[in-house]
Formats: structure tokens, sequence, C-alpha cells
């Protein structure tokens, strides 16, 4: 039962803005109140330059990536497995510390699904790359990448709870980029 603490314990860690603190901590200005008003690395990016983006990138990957590995080597039933995983990504969109307002969750959602199965965040990160090359637009090859994550969990982990997350995850992912659709849609997106 001391397993379901696991679940908690990743909310916390998701909601460890790594944006925000990146930002603090270089000197830069809050990304919530500057470019996209978005705390991610995408914004960090725009506010900070790419050494600034990195570590957030990095950072909102590794409170995705370490919940879900710690759940692994407890070897944990896949309900608890898949509760850790929603958990930590709904850290990082709703983080406590921060009042709520968090990501899209992007890297996040990588951490999680990388810790899950390797074999699917591999498969997530080719395909990030792949829509990228072609198209050169972030936004986009998340969302591909998100609407195609659930196809390899059920493929490869063949987890039923593992799909539920990574389909509700990709919903949720879709409707946090809502705005980059539209612009996608009229031809304005970056």
């Amino acid at each position: 039962m001391i397993e379901w603490l696991l679940v908690p314990g990743a909310y916390l860690l998701g909601s460890i803005s790594s944006a925000i603190i990146v930002c603090r901590v270089m000197g830069l200005p809050d990304p919530r109140a500057e470019g996209s008003g978005n705390p991610g690395a995408t914004n960090v990016m725009r506010i900070g330059g790419k050494k600034a983006a990195a570590i957030t990138l990095l950072g909102d990957m590794l409170k995705g990536l370490i919940p879900v590995l710690l759940a692994q080597l407890m070897e944990v039933e896949p309900l608890i497995l898949a509760a850790v995983v929603l958990a930590a990504f709904l850290g990082h969109l709703y983080p406590i510390f921060f009042g709520f307002a968090g990501g899209k969750g992007v890297a996040t959602s990588f951490g999680v699904l990388l810790g899950a199965n390797w074999m699917v965040g591999l498969a997530v990160l080719i395909s990030w790359i792949t829509i990228y090359k072609l198209f050169k637009i972030s936004s986009l090859s998340a969302l591909v990448a998100a609407s195609l994550a659930p196809v390899y969990v059920y493929l490869i982990m063949g987890m039923q709870a593992m799909v539920y997350v990574a389909a509700l995850i990709a919903v949720i992912l879709i409707w946090r980029h809502k705005t980059n659709i539209q612009r996608l849609l009229a031809g304005e997106e970056n």
C-alpha cells in the first residue's frame, strides 16, 4: 500500500516549475509575465536563449522521468504506474507551488513516457524529430508525437491503464495547444 504514496510524490515533483526556477537563478524575467506567458522551455528560449531553455527542458523531462523510474524500480502494479505517470504530468500543468498555472506539458509527458518504457519514449522522440525536420514547427511536432503516444503504448507495452493515461495526456496536450492549433490552421505558427 505504501506504493500509492508515489502518486502524491509524483504530483509534488511535477509541481516544481523548471522554467520559473531557471529564470530566477539566471536573472531572467518571470516566464509567466514575458513572451507567451507559458512557463515552459519554448518560452524560456524566447526570453533567455538556448542554454536556459535546455536546462528548463531537462528539468521538465526529469521531473516526469524520476518518479516513474522509481515506481518501475519498486515494481508497482500497472494501475499505480499509470497513476504516477498522470500525477507527475498533472503536477507540471497545475503546480501547487505556483498557483496551479503550469506549462503545456510536452517535456514532462516525454519524461513520464520514457520512464514507463524506454521504447515508447524513443518512438515518441523519433516522431517529434521527424515532424520537426519536415516542418520546423515545434508545436506541430509535439501534437503529432502526443497523438501517436497512445498507439506506441498499446503496441509496445500493451498495458490497458497506460494506454488510457497516454490517451488522456494526448487529449490534454492537444487542448493546451489550442492557440497553437489556431495559428497552425491560419498559417501563422512560428
